[in-house]
């Protein structure tokens, strides 16, 4: 039984597949009249962020809620962060109220791997650095599985960005490879790492020249707040080179999907229209990120209790 979720590697395909699977059934959850099940009743989890989050930080509380799970926030700035404490101080004295989850977001690679070494709850890595955002990963693998079937053996998926800054690009190439679809990363030279230790893609400069080859075209957002923001381009140079554009979106394939983990800088990796688009799945990201986390936090602490 898997006891924490810090990197998509900690995943085999069998397991992959089974989390995915949990989440359709609690997609199914989301959509009733109460969208609630008491299958982790009694189950405290602790909302611990050190990084600024709307999308994830909701998502995550969300889906504990829904699984009758109580909920502690733990806000930075009105903390004793403030008066010098350490993370390790932190998240002892969390874990001494009598926890069972924590979900980590930091500024710091490995900071919920560090946190997992520290304490017994399970922990969730919501964001670390650089590094990896794993539940990230395994919602835009539900949402190319709803649109596309189960079998995404094969599937010809263009990642266009600053990835050299984004853990949501390291962990979706790792969660590609692992269900054999075929990843192209895009992006300037300056926001492409120098090395792609583990990455199992192909690399290109040029969005133009492989536009009409692929099945899904996953934009990344520009984040000038990361250190490297000196290596970004003009943002009208990058728009006009690697945006999606209208005129640009209209070379894709019919059948093209076209994903964004948010929050998106609109006109600059993705044009309104495209984004409001038939092909865009990104309202559907937002959906079937509460039911990934349900399944994960499902996962992690349930004794078998039925999904009812």
């Amino acid at each position: 039984m898997m006891k924490n979720l810090l990197s998509i590697d900690d995943l085999d395909r069998t397991a992959l597949d089974e989390l995915l699977t949990l989440s359709e059934d609690f997609l199914h959850v989301t959509e009733r009249e109460i969208p609630k099940v008491p299958a982790l009743q009694g189950k405290v989890v602790v909302s611990l962020f050190y990084e600024d989050s709307t999308r994830t930080r909701i998502s995550f509380e969300t889906a504990a809620k829904r699984l009758s799970c109580d909920v502690m926030s733990f806000s930075v700035g009105s903390s004793s962060v403030n008066k010098g404490e350490g993370l390790r101080d932190t998240v002892q004295t969390i874990a001494a109220m009598g926890i069972d989850a924590v979900v980590v977001r930091h500024s710091a690679a490995g900071a919920p791997a560090r946190v997992a070494s520290w304490i017994d709850a399970s922990i969730i890595n919501a964001g670390d650095g650089s590094h990896e955002h794993p539940t990230q990963a395994l919602l835009d693998l539900l949402t190319l599985r709803r649109a596309r079937g189960p079998e995404l053996d094969g599937l010809r998926v263009g990642i266009v960005g600053d990835i050299v800054n984004s853990r949501v690009a390291r962990s979706l190439v790792l969660g590609l490879d692992k269900v054999g679809a075929n990843t192209t990363l895009i992006a300037p030279p300056t926001l492409l790492p120098t090395v792609l230790d583990g990455w199992r893609a192909s690399v290109t400069h040029d969005l133009d020249d492989v536009l009409p080859e692929l099945d899904a075209l996953y934009l990344l957002r520009i984040q000038r707040e990361r250190k490297s923001a000196n290596r970004l381009p003009r943002l009208s140079e990058y728009s006009a080179r690697w945006g999606l554009t209208v005129e640009r979106a209209a070379r894709l394939k019919p059948d093209t999907l076209v994903m964004h983990p948010g929050p998106m800088n609109r006109g600059v990796e993705i044009a309104a229209e495209v984004a409001e688009g038939p092909a865009s799945l990104i309202t559907e990201q937002v959906t079937n990120g509460v039911a990934v986390r349900m399944a994960v936090l499902y996962s992690l602490l349930s004794s078998g209790a039925r999904v009812a």
